[in-house]
């Protein structure tokens, strides 16, 4: 580091720097406080458009709340497909709910997977998911309900999570991954007297 005898050095030192780095720092400004702005911006018009979602969401949720009518489903579906978020995703699993009490799974796991692609909160995810497994099982897609179990990472929804993997299993014929997944089901909390059913299920 240079160091500088005598307050002329000093400032000359300085004014070669502004000359030679004065653009530059004049850009570094410009494009910092241009960022902070654009922060700003991005942050308020992001909290105002969850802010219009919610507020659009109530009446589609309150359409999907009993055994909508195809006007409800439509209504949902749009507000589903103009809404990559998290209400989005709500509506997209309220879609599935419907369908899948019509018994069409196949329509119930598409509206599944779009949630999924609706939301980054990981117990959203996690319910999401939990659902899209019982509905492969549905259709007998064992394997892809077990893949699907795996993406199930939040802690707390473990018991429902090894409670599924578990029929999933006996499905699949496999009595000794069921036992085990109903065992890991029980010791993460899972309602005992259900599970232990299909425990005793699988002895008999």
């Amino acid at each position: 580091m240079e160091v500088y005898s005598t307050d002329n050095e000093q400032r000359e030192a300085l004014r070669r720097f502004f000359v030679d780095n004065g653009k530059a720092l004049a850009i570094g400004v410009v494009l910092g406080v241009g960022a902070l702005v654009g922060w700003r911006y991005w942050h308020n018009h992001h909290n105002d458009a969850m802010t219009a979602a919610s507020s659009a969401w109530q009446p589609v949720n309150t359409g999907l709340a009993g055994q909508a009518g195809q006007p409800q489903l439509d209504a949902a579906q749009h507000f589903a497909d103009a809404n990559d978020n998290n209400y989005g995703a709500l509506t997209s699993l309220g879609l599935a709910r419907q369908y899948a009490e019509r018994g069409d799974f196949a329509a119930a796991q598409t509206h599944l997977q779009k949630a999924l692609g609706q939301t980054r909160e990981a117990n959203l995810q996690s319910i999401i998911n939990l659902r899209l497994a019982r509905v492969q099982l549905q259709q007998n897609n064992v394997d892809g309900a077990l893949k699907t179990l795996d993406g199930v990472k939040e802690k707390g929804w473990t018991a429902l999570a090894e409670d599924t993997r578990g029929d999933a299993q006996v499905v699949k014929g496999d009595h000794q991954a069921a036992r085990a997944a109903y065992e890991k089901a029980l010791q993460s909390g899972a309602p005992q007297a259900l599970v232990r059913m299909k425990l005793n299920n699988l002895s008999s």
